[in-house]
C-alpha cells in the first residue's frame, strides 16, 4: 500500500456481522466506487462492544457502532479529503472524551497482540493479504532451514505452554509425539470452544486462519505426521466457512497437500463437525468423537501422544497454541521466553465479558494484573456507579476471585494458587448486583448438563450438589448443606474421569472460599445479599404511595391493586417479581421497597 493511500476496514467478525456490517460494507464500497480508496473486510478486531467497527488507515482513525445512517458522513470525508467525522469516535468511559485513533484508545495501547496482530487488520479470505504479513515463512525456515528436532527444541526452548485450558508444556508433547515409533501419526486442533462468554478460538479462526494452518503444519513436518484435523463446533459457521477457504487457498499455492513448497514434506488437513458437546473439549473425547464414537473421555495413559486418533502417536492441541508456533519460528525461542513471567512465556488472551465497560478480546503479556485488565483496558465498571465484585477466570471449571485479589499475576501458577486457572481464556467481570451464589449454581449447572455420564463422580456428584445449590438459591437451604457441598467437591475432583469433572467443583469452592457468608445469608436467613435471588425477595407498597398508577400499568399479572390517588397494594400470590414497579416509582416518591427475608434492603 502506497504511503498516501487510504484503505477502509470493516470488521465482519460474528458479532459485527450480527449488526449489520456486511450491509454496511455494501454501502461504503457502492460510495466509494471510482476513488483511490480501497475498502475491505477483516475478523474481529476486539473491541466487541464497540461494534460494527470501521478503521481507516494508515491513520489509524476509529469509527465506533456504525450505523448504515453513518456511511455517507464516512464516505464525505474520504472522497472530499475533509477531516475525520467525529461524532463516531470512541468516547473514553472515564474522560468522557472522543479519541481518534484506535492507538489512542487504552483498550488497544495497553496490549501486546500477537496472536491477534492481524485480526482486524488482513482479509481472513484472501490468502494474499496473509502472505504480505510474513505468512507460512515460519513453514518454509522450518522445512527447509530447520530439521524436525530443531522445530521441537524451539518449541521446548520458547517455554509455550497449551492455551487449551490445561497448561501442559506444548514442547514437551511434541517432543513424546515425535518419539513415539510409528509411519503414521496425525496433528489435531482443538477449535471445540464451548465455554460460555468465551470467543477467542473462533475470533482467531475467522479473523486469521491461515495462522492456525501454519501452526499444525509446523507441527506435521517436526513430529513426522503427514494429515491434521481441526475440531471446530458446528456452532461456528463462520469460522467454519473461512477455514474451508483458507485450506482451498492454501493447497492451491502449495502449503499444504503433496510436496509443499516443492518440497519433499507431505501434509493436508480436513475439518471435523463436532455437535457442541462440551466434553469434547478434553483430548480423548475429541479423539473418540473424530472416530465416529459418542464424545467420552478414556482413561490415560496410554497418552495420545503414544496412542491416540486411530490408535496413532497423535498430537492435539489448541487454536491459540498453534498460533504461536510460526512466530517462535519466525522470531526465534529466545524472543518468545523474553515475554512473559519465568514459568509463564508469552501472551495470554481473554474474552472479557460480564459487568465490564469494553468487553472484547484482549492480549496481554502473561504476569500482567487482573487490575490492568479489568480497569485499564477494560475500563472499569459498566456501571460506574456500582462496585466491582468479583472476576471469573478459566469458564466453568475456573474459579470467583474477589476484590483482593486484582493484584493477582494473570499466569497459570499464580491463578491455581489463588483457587481459579487460567482455562481457555474466558474472563467474566461482576460487580455488587451479582450473587455469588447463584453464579456458582449457574456453571454447575452448565457442567452438570454437559456431563457425559460415564464415571459416577461426575455424573451423580454434580448433580447432588446443584440440588444442593438450587435450594440455597429457592429458600430451602439447610444447616450442614455448605459442609456437603465441600465434602462432595471433594470426591468429584478425586475421583472424576476427566478435566470436566475434575474441575466442576471449583466455582463452588471458590465461592464458598470467598464469599461464605453470602451462603451463611441464603441459609440461615433465608436472604440474598445481591437481591437477586427471586424465591428470596419481595416487593411492597409503603404508605408514602400517592396513587399515581405507573406501578399498576406497567405490571404485566395484574398484581398491584388501587385506585387513582390512593394508596396501592401488591397481591403477593400474583407478583412474579419482575422488579417493574421498583424500576418505574418516581425516586421522589420512594413507595416501593425490596424485602428479603430477615434482612430489610429498602432503596429508592
Amino acid at each position: 500500500m502506497e504511503a498516501n493511500d487510504k484503505t477502509v476496514l470493516i470488521c465482519r467478525g460474528t458479532g459485527c456481522e450480527s449488526a449489520k456490517s456486511p450491509a454496511i460494507q455494501t454501502e461504503l464500497m457502492s460510495g466509494l466506487q471510482g476513488s483511490d480508496v480501497e475498502v475491505k473486510f477483516t475478523g474481529c478486531h476486539g473491541m466487541c462492544q464497540q461494534g460494527p467497527i470501521v478503521i481507516v488507515e494508515p491513520q489509524g482513525t476509529f469509527y465506533a457502532n456504525v450505523k448504515l445512517k453513518d456511511v455517507e458522513p464516512i464516505v464525505g470525508s474520504l472522497k472530499n479529503g475533509g477531516g475525520p467525522v467525529e461524532k463516531l469516535f470512541y468516547k473514553d468511559p472515564a474522560t468522557k472524551e472522543g479519541l481518534s485513533t484506535y492507538h489512542d484508545i487504552p483498550f488497544y495501547s495497553r496490549q501486546k497482540r500477537l496472536v491477534l496482530q492481524n485480526c482486524g487488520r488482513i482479509d481472513p479470505e484472501d490468502i494474499d493479504d496473509y502472505l504480505a504479513e510474513g505468512g507460512y515463512e515460519g513453514l518454509k525456515k522450518a522445512i527447509f532451514d530447520m530439521t524436525p528436532d530443531a522445530v521441537v527444541q524451539a518449541v521446548l526452548d520458547s517455554g509455550l505452554r497449551g492455551r487449551g485450558g490445561g497448561g501442559f508444556p506444548t514442547g514437551r508433547k511434541w517432543k513424546f509425539t515425535q518419539d513415539a515409533p510409528s509411519d503414521t501419526k496425525y496433528v489435531l486442533c482443538n477449535a471445540d470452544e464451548g465455554d460460555p462468554g468465551a470467543f477467542m478460538d473462533r475470533s482467531v479462526l475467522e479473523g486469521d486462519p491461515h495462522a492456525v494452518l501454519e501452526g499444525m503444519a509446523i507441527a506435521g513436518f517436526a513430529i513426522g505426521a503427514q494429515k491434521g484435523y481441526i475440531y471446530c463446533r458446528a456452532e461456528y459457521p463462520l469460522a467454519i466457512k473461512r477455514l474451508q477457504i483458507a485450506i482451498e487457498q492454501a493447497r492451491e499455492r502449495g502449503y499444504l497437500g503433496k510436496g509443499i513448497m516443492d518440497g519433499d514434506f507431505d501434509f493436508d488437513i480436513d475439518i471435523f463437525h463436532g455437535a457442541g458437546a462440551f466434553v469434547c473439549g478434553e483430548e480423548t473425547a475429541l479423539i473418540t468423537s473424530i472416530e465416529g464414537n459418542r464424545g467420552m473421555p478414556r482413561s490415560r495413559p496410554p497418552y495420545p501422544a503414544v496412542k491416540g486418533l486411530y490408535d496413532k502417536p497423535t498430537l492435539l492441541n489448541n487454536v491459540k497454541t498453534y498460533a504461536n508456533v510460526r512466530l517462535i519460528i519466525n522470531n526465534g525461542a529466545d524472543w518468545f521466553a523474553s515475554i512473559g513471567t519465568e514459568k509463564s512465556k508469552g501472551t495470554a488472551v481473554f474474552a472479557l465479558t460480564g459487568k465490564i465497560a469494553n468487553s472484547g478480546l484482549v492480549e496481554v503479556p502473561m504476569g500482567i494484573t487482573l487490575r490492568e485488565i479489568i480497569f485499564d483496558i477494560g475500563g472499569g465498571m459498566l456501571d460506574p456507579n456500582k462496585n466491582f465484585k468479583a472476576v471469573q477466570t478459566g469458564g466453568p471449571s475456573g474459579g470467583c476471585l474477589p476484590e483482593s485479589f486484582l493484584d493477582t499475576p494473570v499466569d497459570y501458577d499464580s491463578l491455581i494458587e489463588a483457587g481459579s486457572m487460567m482455562g481457555s481464556g474466558g474472563m467474566v467481570v461482576m460487580d455488587e448486583d451479582t450473587c455469588m451464589v447463584d453464579v456458582a449454581r449457574y456453571f454447575l449447572d452448565f457442567t452438570e448438563k454437559e456431563s457425559c455420564g460415564k464415571c459416577v463422580p461426575c455424573r451423580l456428584g454434580t448433580k447432588q450438589m446443584l440440588d444442593i445449590l438450587e435450594d440455597i438459591v429457592e429458600g430451602r437451604g439447610k444447616p450442614g448443606d455448605i459442609e456437603l457441598l465441600e465434602d462432595l467437591a471433594v470426591g468429584i475432583k478425586a475421583g472424576s474421569l476427566c478435566g470436566l469433572g475434575q474441575t466442576a467443583p471449583n466455582p463452588v469452592l471458590t465461592t464458598l472460599r470467598y464469599f461464605r457468608d453470602e451462603y451463611e445469608a441464603h441459609i440461615n436467613h433465608h436472604a440474598c445479599p445481591a437481591k437477586q435471588c427471586k424465591e428470596l425477595i419481595t416487593y411492597h407498597i409503603l404508605d408514602t404511595c400517592v396513587g399515581c398508577g405507573l406501578c399498576r400499568r406497567n405490571c404485566s399479572t395484574n398484581a398491584i391493586i388501587g385506585e387513582q390517588k390512593e394508596l396501592h397494594y401488591i397481591d403477593q400470590s400474583l407478583c412474579h417479581k419482575c422488579g417493574v414497579c421498583f424500576e418505574v416509582c418516581p425516586p421522589k416518591v420512594f413507595s416501593v421497597e425490596i424485602r428479603t427475608g430477615e434482612v430489610k434492603l429498602v432503596e429508592s
